[in-house]
């Protein structure tokens, strides 16, 4: 169930400035932000990406028909409230979404397919790229409900952040409707910085969306990627399933040895 406004926790925006120094070849030698070397990224490549617990696929015209079963049953409406789009209504409006996607040129999509279960459960893209400031955007994730909390799913984001923070990229973002707890309380858990709220952003299904920023960056990402690697490893699971350390708790200890090092 989805935490009513007024109960949701208050997320403070990370207001430290980014770093700058005064350029005498700046005008009137006004603080500037630091120096970006230049560096050519290509688009991502849409490829596959495998992990310990899931792979994902390139999305095809032929995942439709298990994407729908996955995530569009009529119980799975809740799943859909934030989404830009109603819950297709019958395999027939899955294929057609399918098709639009694979044919959009600014929209890269992979399914889900954990492991466990070698069926699709789940979807997400990447999108509004830019190779000229090395960002991109994680967004469209419909999960069903099998994949929902697993380590499949928490694997499947890590797989696309590695995608491209590791082939020189600067910046991911993550974005939400601001009432969207769950989405709020996932970027947060995966490691991504909330930079602020974008009021009155955009109109979806004929109603007001303020729109939540999250962010992970190029030099952020050795810490979040060796905390995801830690995560999900099965040591750091008992014979029950339940994890050992949290994602945070990984960080943290991983934060805390860069300063002891840094220190010594």
């Amino acid at each position: 169930m989805t935490t009513p406004p007024s109960a949701a926790p208050e997320l403070r925006p990370h207001l430290a400035p980014s770093p700058r120094r005064t350029d005498p070849g700046s005008p009137a030698g006004l603080p500037v932000g630091p120096p970006v070397p230049p560096r050519g990224v290509a688009a991502p490549a849409h490829e596959p990406l495998t992990g310990r617990w899931a792979r994902l696929e390139p999305l095809r015209p032929a995942h439709a028909a298990a994407l729908h079963a996955a995530t569009a049953a009529p119980e799975d409406d809740a799943a859909w409230t934030y989404l830009p789009l109603d819950r297709p209504a019958d395999p027939e409006a899955s294929a057609r979404r399918v098709r639009d996607d694979v044919a959009d040129p600014d929209l890269l999509t992979w399914v889900v397919v954990p492991h466990a279960t070698g069926r699709v459960e789940g979807r997400l893209s990447l999108l509004r790229t830019s190779t000229a400031n090395r960002t991109t955007e994680v967004g469209w994730i419909s999960f069903g409900p099998a994949l929902r909390r697993t380590t499949a799913a928490t694997e499947a984001v890590a797989l696309l952040a590695d995608h491209v923070l590791g082939a020189g990229y600067r910046r991911l973002e993550w974005k939400c409707d601001s009432l969207n707890e769950p989405s709020r309380r996932a970027a947060l858990r995966l490691g991504f910085t909330f930079e602020g709220r974008f009021r009155q952003a955009v109109v979806v299904k004929g109603r007001n969306r303020d729109t939540d920023w999250f962010s992970l960056l190029d030099h952020e990402w050795p810490t979040a990627r060796a905390a995801w690697l830690a995560w999900l490893d099965p040591a750091n699971f008992d014979a029950d399933g339940r994890q050992r350390r949290s994602l945070a708790e990984l960080r943290a200890g991983l934060r805390a040895g860069l300063r002891a090092g840094r220190d010594v």
